[in-house]
């Protein structure tokens, strides 16, 4: 079991309620970065995005300055938005982090939740489904690091072509991001890439269909000895020192940006019910360390996952409140989690 941080660069408030500039935030990233490798954090996540409530458009850059800090905790995306991207460059992009940081990188891919970049980048959205099933069918081949022959719709063919630099362990890890569809997670084991479910409301049990639907769908790919690749859970949550501080310090934030982006979605305003509800029995793991870590092991026996990510930075929260967050996670919650599920 592993246990991983992640954070989009959400821009921040000063303690006083002050605008942060995002060029702040994104060292402020660093920070955090290097913090969870201190605690012990065994995976450190940046996620794509191209708006302005959200500093990170390129993770490979922040995690490259984290790489330059840190020892021993991995570096990856979360997610990096490959429909709209370009295979060769992202693996070639993710190669140099893992030259850097001396075997730490991953890629976390997604078709993405947020369409900012298709416009962006001159893709249209017509072709969602079509960029993304083709560019993961290339960077899967591009994992070989020897030369790759490919042909498809959505962007030039390749002959004998090959990406550098190459890698010292051959392969990058490659992790595709799923929010909850039969066809996304049959994808995933066609490719016997690991699985990375984005729980982020309702009831994380409702995910257990889709856990063994996963385990099935290798085997019948793979034949009945394959070994099935890794799954975890990425989630939202914050972690301080009861669970009174942790909600009431989230809460204003995490409705700022829930209401944001649900305005855009047609979503109604959250309520501080809603909140509660969620960090009850939902997919919202917010407390002390002694609740974060019985709702994750609760999560991690009924979906019997091997890695948990929680998404601990969420809309304007300070960045001192984060750091506290990052100490709280790896150095109390991972610990007191392994022991439930060894008790």
């Amino acid at each position: 079991m592993t246990f991983g941080l992640d954070t989009f660069g959400d821009v921040t408030t000063t303690s006083d309620g002050g605008p942060v500039p995002q060029h702040q935030v994104l060292r402020d990233v660093v920070e955090q970065g290097v913090a969870a490798d201190r605690a012990g954090v065994d995976h450190f996540s940046v996620g794509e995005h191209h708006r302005d409530d959200f500093a990170v458009s390129a993770p490979e850059v922040v995690l490259a300055a984290i790489a330059a800090r840190t020892q021993r905790v991995t570096l990856g995306s979360a997610v990096t938005v490959l429909s709209s991207d370009d295979p060769v460059r992202v693996y070639e992009r993710f190669a140099t982090l893992d030259g850097i940081s001396g075997g730490r990188a991953e890629i976390q891919v997604g078709r993405g939740s947020f369409v900012e970049s298709f416009p962006l980048f001159g893709y249209d959205l017509a072709d969602y489904d079509d960029l993304f099933e083709e560019k993961l069918d290339l960077l899967v081949r591009l994992r070989s690091e020897g030369p790759v022959t490919w042909t498809g719709r959505t962007r030039a063919p390749l002959d004998a072509a090959r990406a550098w630099p190459t890698t010292e362990r051959g392969a990058l890890p490659v992790w595709v991001g799923v929010g909850g569809t039969p066809e996304s997670v049959v994808r995933a084991a066609r490719y016997g890439l690991p699985l990375m479910l984005a729980i982020i409301g309702g009831a994380p049990a409702r995910f257990a269909p889709f856990v063994e639907l996963y385990g099935r769908a290798v085997r019948q790919l793979h034949g009945d000895d394959a070994v099935v690749p890794p799954v975890g859970v990425h989630s939202p949550g914050f972690v301080a020192d009861s669970d009174e501080a942790a909600r009431d310090l989230l809460f204003p934030h995490f409705k700022a940006n829930r209401d944001r982006i649900g305005a855009e979605r047609g979503w109604p305003p959250m309520t501080r019910d809603d909140f509660e509800a969620e960090a009850a029995s939902g997919a919202l793991f917010v407390g002390s360390p002694q609740t974060v870590a019985r709702r994750i092991a609760d999560v991690v026996r009924t979906l019997g996952v091997q890695r948990f990510d929680l998404k601990y930075a969420h809309g304007p929260l300070p960045h001192e409140h984060l750091l506290r967050a990052v100490e709280l996670y790896g150095t109390e919650v991972a610990p007191r989690v392994r022991a439930l599920l060894t008790s």
